[in-house]
């Protein structure tokens, strides 16, 4: 087999952390969590959660990634015991059906990139979106048509996609100066645009004017903890796939506080470029702000497209330019969690790893074409939610554990520490095996009890109970590639870096 390839640099490593935790969420999640959970007064908890979840638990899977110079199964195979690899298998595959609907928002984006081109959307940018675009049923059994104009963006970002990661870390890093300092470029461009432009500090204050009442709220602090969680691509498998192919010479504890400092501040910065438009947006439209502000695919697909709309000067330059940002934010993404499966796959599979990724392009396209028909928005809605409030935390606090308890935190932490200049205390021993934890449970329990008398989004309780089934496949698949290939793991604690046997 040939010697595996690792990062050329530092930053190359970094680039790619980054580009995997800024996201599409970090343009259109974080800015509207501000607002909704009290403004400016809600980056308190949101730093707060940083230092003791974010940043403990970054530095914690870059640790295992380069402990064990392994994809997700054989990484806890080889720190835990081979029937652990189950916990592994776990996290390619949730990180498998998140790339398979992440896949078709790029696509969309990819198209709205072509629309922009001549504002195909119109003068009604909703009615273009559910209706022109996406042709949307009224209820999510109606799956209905395949739309062909999204299976055409589909293959294009797939195809990127694949370029980005068939070759490796070398196709990766030549990538990465893509997908990753351009959208900085670009949000750099909209900040600067938009708090020119009129109305543009009325959403501004929207923003950042402080509720510090808010902190009072237990929502606000989970808000902030989850929203860390999710946009730093926890419990994906990506940071230990990355990290596996980290040189000799780096300094773990350092790349953990840049990667997440680098993540958190784009997230801050974004929400100027995108509150600043949003007031511009109810200026000209004499509405307050607050008629304006939508998160998540509204902001993106109809609000934004409104904006470009009311812009004086090169509306149509502004949308391709904005949608080239959100198809490069999806991009970098989408191929950090292919990589992740590459790496789970490629430790038990020998072939080469421009056939495995192909393969699980292809695959991801396939599936994902349930998300490209006529009911394919309520199918990522439901998916999107149900992974994100129930099964990463799930995944994360199941991390936490057996590395905290069975394997031990201090352990990690001496490893950690002998490849980091900057090094560790026991702070992070009680984060890893106390604060997270008593997060993660109490999210969790708050999600269950509200799921439970309250079916998510107003959808009928068969809509939710068919996406439970879907997640329960997941872990049927998990259990079955454990048992499959348990016995061609390799000894707990085989070929890793270092003299470890002070630690035995």
């Amino acid at each position: 087999m040939a010697e595996r390839q690792i990062w050329s640099s530092r930053t190359t490593f970094i680039l790619a952390v980054v580009g995997s935790a800024i996201g599409l969420g970090n343009l259109w999640r974080f800015p509207y969590v501000v607002y909704t959970n009290g403004g400016g007064a809600f980056l308190i908890p949101y730093l707060i959660a940083l230092l003791t979840i974010g940043i403990p638990l970054l530095i914690l899977e870059m640790g295992i990634g380069y402990r064990t110079r392994s994809g997700a199964p054989r990484a806890f195979s080889r720190l835990l015991g081979r029937k652990y690899n189950l916990f592994g298998w776990m996290m390619v595959l949730v990180a498998f059906l998140i790339v398979t609907y992440y896949g078709v928002i790029v696509a969309w984006c990819v198209d709205y990139t072509v629309f922009s081109i001549n504002l195909s959307w119109g003068s009604d940018p909703p009615a273009f979106f559910y209706d022109s675009f996406l042709n949307i049923s009224d209820a999510f059994d109606g799956i209905g048509s395949i739309d062909i104009v999204v299976i055409g963006g589909a293959i294009v970002a797939w195809l990127w996609i694949y370029a980005s990661v068939f070759k490796g870390v070398i196709s990766l890093e030549k990538m990465l100066w893509i997908t990753v300092v351009l959208p900085w470029i670009l949000i750099i461009v909209f900040v600067v645009r938009g708090i020119t432009l009129p109305g543009a500090m009325d959403g501004l204050a929207f923003y950042l004017t402080p509720d510090f009442r808010a902190l009072l709220n237990p929502d606000v602090w989970v808000a902030a903890y989850g929203q860390i969680f999710y946009s730093l691509s926890l419990a994906t498998g990506v940071i230990i796939a990355y990290s596996r192919l980290i040189g000799e010479k780096q300094d773990l504890v350092k790349n953990g506080i840049i990667i997440a400092l680098a993540n958190s501040f784009t997230s801050i910065f974004a929400g100027l470029a995108v509150f600043s438009t949003l007031g511009y947006l109810a200026h000209t439209s004499g509405v307050e702000v607050t008629e304006v502000v939508k998160g998540g695919i509204e902001l993106a697909f109809i609000t934004y497209p409104s904006v470009i709309n009311a812009l004086p000067i090169m509306p149509e330059l502004f949308g391709v330019l904005f949608f080239l940002m959100l198809v490069n934010l999806g991009i970098s993404s989408s191929f950090s969690i292919v990589e992740s499966l590459n790496a789970g796959i490629l430790d038990y599979v020998k072939k080469p790893e421009w056939v495995v990724t192909g393969v699980i392009c292809i695959a991801a396209f396939i599936v994902g074409i349930i998300y490209m028909t006529n009911g394919g928005l309520y199918m990522i809605d439901l998916v999107d939610h149900y992974l994100m409030a129930y099964i990463l935390p799930f995944i994360g606090l199941l991390e936490v554990v057996f590395i905290g308890y069975l394997y031990g935190a201090p352990k990690m932490r001496t490893f950690i520490n002998r490849y980091s200049d900057l090094h560790l205390g026991r702070w992070w021993d009680y984060c890893i095996c106390f604060v997270v934890p008593v997060f993660l449970i109490f999210a969790l329990c708050l999600n269950v009890y509200e799921g439970i008398f309250q079916p998510y989004g107003g959808y009928e309780m068969l809509d939710n109970i068919i996406v439970y089934l879907l997640i329960g496949v997941i872990f049927i698949l998990a259990i079955f590639m454990s048992r499959l290939i348990r016995n061609s793991d390799d000894d707990v604690d085989s070929e890793v870096p270092g003299d470890m046997d002070s630690e035995h």
